[in-house]
């Protein structure tokens, strides 16, 4: 049946790497669970091995990984005449807003209705006060020119 001989703890090489080495004859099938549930490869998580005679070694890869993938990771192999499991905390970063203890989590928790904004409401609002703000900079350059080229003459032929 399989062993599992090493799972380490995730380190940062190109990617983040938790490195594993499998011991099973016939070769086990290897897949991982996340929190107990299975773990899916993507774009950001994959698996890579490769077999030594009866010894599996590996990473599971992590590119650029974020709070959501903080947890715990189980692999687990499996052959014909067996399987075996182990797990490992992965923690990558912390949770950008963490809980703040006591009175203050109660408020930032339940905010009120008033106190939200709806973001299609305040960019339009953002733009029409950029849009206005151009507006009264390019009277005020083409007034600047106008005084500039009429104010200095002077009119009716009398010197000031």
């Amino acid at each position: 049946p399989p062993r599992i001989l090493t799972l380490e703890e995730p380190v940062l090489h190109m990617d983040h790497c938790i490195a594993f080495a499998v011991h099973g004859n016939p070769a086990p099938t290897l897949h991982w669970l996340h929190n107990g549930q299975v773990l899916r490869e993507t774009e950001i998580i994959r698996m890579e091995f490769y077999q030594q005679g009866e010894v599996s070694e590996g990473c599971l890869l992590f590119n650029k990984p974020t709070h959501y993938n903080n947890g715990n990771y189980t692999i687990v192999a499996t052959n014909q005449l067996g399987s075996a499991n182990q797990t490992i905390k992965g923690h990558f970063l912390e949770k950008p807003f963490p809980a703040v203890s006591g009175l203050f989590s109660f408020q930032m928790q339940y905010t009120p209705k008033f106190l939200c904004v709806d973001s299609k409401a305040s960019s339009f609002q953002v733009s029409i006060a950029v849009g206005l703000a151009a507006f009264a900079c390019v009277l005020l350059v083409v007034l600047f020119i106008m005084i500039n080229k009429y104010g200095r003459r002077s009119k009716f032929g009398m010197k000031g």
